[in-house]
């Protein structure tokens, strides 16, 4: 058995041991920058979800394959304007819609393509100057625009802070999504991913602690 497998089955049974709840979520493996070399064990394991940060990245490795498989491709990057149309092509899920301008041109382009993705809503949780994503005071807001725009909005999705308070954004994203009445969560990565399942994440993003560290 691939490595690769064995890191997923280990974190799938963790999961099972340490969840504080029954729903078990679903495990992006965090694809990016590794060549589908790496990925084939999983695909051939039969894992089904996948996660690139990189538009042109996706469509060079994930093209051909998507065409032969049911596998779900989840952009976890930033998505600039002028790429959304080739992201629609490739993406099932975005994790990053950050303002109104993006959810405009992805409100056009899943017309002109007749395919909408499942998207989440980026939230700033601690407010940061340097990241990306909806102030939380403004999130009801732009919810409503963007349920406006016939989007499909999901969930919410952040990372939090690197300031030691991990559990306390993720209890506050939790309650925020709760409010917002969405059933997804897209939080928690390879060295967070328990605390973020165990404040209802029902989407974890873990990379090396599948395909090991990038260099």
């Amino acid at each position: 058995m691939h490595n690769t497998v064995k890191n997923l089955i280990y974190i799938e049974e963790l999961i099972k041991v340490k969840a504080n709840h029954d729903k078990l979520p679903t495990i992006i493996a965090v694809s990016k920058t590794f060549p589908i070399e790496n990925v084939l064990p999983l695909i051939e394991h039969g894992h089904l979800h996948y996660g690139e940060n990189k538009v042109q990245e996706a469509l060079d490795k994930w093209s051909d394959i998507k065409l032969k498989t049911n596998i779900k491709l989840h952009l976890i990057g930033r998505l600039q304007t002028n790429k959304v149309k080739f992201a629609l092509k490739i993406f099932d899920y975005i994790h990053s819609l950050d303002g109104e301008k993006l959810a405009n041109k992805i409100a056009d382009e899943q017309v002109k393509q007749r395919k909408k993705p499942k998207i989440f809503i980026q939230v700033n949780i601690g407010n940061e100057e340097q990241k990306s994503g909806i102030n939380k005071e403004k999130l009801d807001d732009f919810y409503k625009f963007c349920k406006n725009l016939n989007l499909d909005i999901v969930g919410t999705m952040c990372i939090p802070p690197n300031d030691g308070n991990t559990k306390k954004y993720f209890s506050e994203m939790s309650d925020i999504n709760q409010e917002l009445n969405l059933k997804d969560l897209s939080m928690g990565m390879s060295g967070d991913y328990l605390d973020a399942i165990n404040n209802k994440a029902t989407y974890v993003r873990v990379g090396s602690k599948i395909f090991g560290s990038r260099t």
